[in-house]
């Protein structure tokens, strides 16, 4: 009854949500001779920020406008080059004549939409032909769709990286980096023209076992049976996946919060006093941050329950024991993929090591072709997003990217 409870108390809120968003236009449209009363101005604030504090299960725009290429901007069109019931392949197509290095990023399914690392590509539009996974939302998955779980997720990695081609790198963020890993392991030992010339790990659980965090020591100490009790339940009857088992977005969410929930209040606390003294610039950029946040997807429970087994509890990679489809994984048949990894210093979701560990894993590759990068000051979302990624990490990724064009 898990999910029920979380839709209907959404359900409840979204009338009082919409109530308030109407009060809040009227508010901002007030005569010029109330204008000067604060306490209305922090009412309006108030209604408009609780209006748009709603969770959506909705997928956002990328709506990346024009990116500068060289010295003039170029128009990007999003094109679905490939597609499953559980994921798209979108390509950040440009039309310009030069041939610029191909880039996978693969995003994580762990609640939020691909749209999440909009920041990310952004970025690598400047100097790169850019793909990514576009996760589809499980609960609208239908049940004849079939399982998808970790040996699922890997194949979809390995299908993809195929279809962006022969020469091209792949980039992972966050959760898939351990199922990138294995997808280029497995691909190399294949010997498949199609592995990547480079690999990028970004804050994502190689070995969870290196400076665990509040996320890791929580996968620890409970059991799998425990996990599939109190996390997983079925969609609901009226959303296209009724019936499938999944672990809803809203709890994944709800646990995100509650890691920094001191900070989320903050955050809207401020915004009410942004709106009521007019910091426009200010209030957009919460509200374009809380849009995204707040929108949930949910992740199939094969592919969350293995996962936690696998990653964070049996610490199968590291230690020689990931299977694909019972098939051995090994990270040391990769020798002609370059790789680097990248760490934030104030990640409290993957602590520093633990993606670094990926580049022990890949001892036949040489170690000129082995990197890793330590972001000061950043924490989790600062390695794929903002400004220090834009100036500071971003630069690297390109650098080792270029490095390896051919």
């Amino acid at each position: 009854m898990i999910y029920q409870m979380l839709q209907a108390g959404q359900d409840v809120l979204t009338p009082w949500r919409l109530q308030a968003r109407g009060w809040a236009g009227i508010l901002s449209r007030m005569p010029a001779r109330y204008r000067a009363f604060d306490a209305l101005h922090v009412l309006r604030g108030t209604f408009e920020t609780f209006g748009h504090a709603g969770v959506t299960h909705s997928r956002p725009d990328f709506g990346i406008g024009p990116v500068r290429v060289g010295n003039r901007l170029v128009e990007v069109r999003e094109e679905v080059v490939a597609a499953t019931p559980f994921a798209s392949l979108l390509h950040f197509r440009k039309e310009i004549d030069i041939r610029l290095p191909r880039v996978l990023v693969v995003a994580p399914m762990s609640g939020h939409f691909a749209t999440l690392l909009r920041g990310t590509v952004q970025v690598l539009l400047q100097d790169h032909d850019v793909y990514i996974t576009d996760w589809h939302n499980a609960r609208d998955v239908p049940p004849e769709a079939g399982r998808f779980g970790l040996d699922e997720f890997v194949e979809h990695v390995m299908r993809f990286i195929e279809k962006v081609g022969p020469g091209g790198h792949v980039l992972a963020v966050c959760q898939p980096v351990a199922a990138v890993l294995a997808a280029v392991a497995l691909m190399a030992e294949d010997r498949n023209p199609c592995s990547p010339r480079t690999m990028t790990l970004m804050a994502g659980p190689i070995d969870t076992r290196q400076h665990p965090t509040e996320v890791n020591r929580l996968a620890k100490t409970r059991p799998i049976a425990w996990f599939e009790r109190r996390m997983i339940d079925r969609v609901p009857w009226r959303h296209r996946g009724a019936g499938r088992r999944v672990y809803p977005g809203m709890l994944q969410l709800a646990a995100f919060m509650a890691m920094n929930l001191g900070r989320h209040m903050a955050a809207h606390h401020h915004q009410v006093w942004h709106l009521a003294d007019g910091e426009v610039a200010k209030a957009a950029m919460h509200r374009r941050f809380y849009d995204e946040y707040f929108a949930v997807m949910d992740l199939p429970a094969e592919f969350f329950l293995e996962t936690v087994a696998a990653i964070f509890q049996d610490h199968a990679l590291p230690e020689g024991r990931l299977a694909w489809r019972g098939r051995p994984v090994r990270p040391e048949a990769i020798r002609r993929t370059a790789v680097m990894t990248v760490e934030g210093e104030r990640d409290d979701i993957c602590g520093i090591g633990q993606t670094m560990a990926a580049l022990d894993l890949c001892r036949s590759v040489p170690v000129t072709m082995r990197r890793h990068h330590l972001q000061t000051g950043v924490g989790h979302y600062g390695v794929f997003s903002g400004r220090r990624y834009a100036q500071a990490i971003y630069p690297r990724v390109r650098e080792m990217i270029q490095a390896h064009e051919g």
